[in-house]
């Protein structure tokens, strides 16, 4: 299976995209994973690769996917793009499973996609994209 987690419409003004002063591009994307566990395990899944919907007032607006970029820093782009003020809500799917290392402060690590799952990531992620777009008209 390709999506390894995933967010259901998040919504852009819970998340801090500009913490301040010294930490300009230390935003995060915060996470749990694994709800029923007898431990809370916080992820930041601000470089999560995949797929994202973008919702506005009438349902899904737009559909993209980050191949390169982790998926922090291509919604944070689309606060002011083309598609600022468009949406106010998102939903991802990525494909990097999380690690049980952490990083110095505490969160839980994403593992590198690999290379070649059934073809290079790239197609996969593109294949999942254009399937999306259809699905929604």
């Amino acid at each position: 299976m390709f999506v390894k987690n995933f967010g259901l419409l998040w919504r852009a003004d819970e998340v801090t995209w500009n913490p301040g002063k010294g930490t300009r591009r230390a935003f995060r994307l915060l996470g749990r994973r694994g709800k029923n566990r007898s431990r809370l395990r916080l992820v930041d899944f601000r470089h999560q690769q995949g797929i994202y919907i973008l919702y506005g007032n009438h349902g899904p607006y737009y559909v993209g996917l980050t191949k390169k970029q982790g998926l922090g820093k291509r919604l944070k782009d689309h606060l002011t793009d083309g598609h600022a003020h468009q949406w106010d809500r998102f939903s991802w799917f990525g494909f990097c499973a999380v690690l049980a290392r952490k990083d110095e402060h505490g969160l839980r690590k994403l593992k590198d996609m690999a290379e070649n799952v059934l073809g290079s990531r790239q197609s996969v992620i593109t294949d999942v994209e254009a399937l999306l777009i259809s699905a929604m008209g």
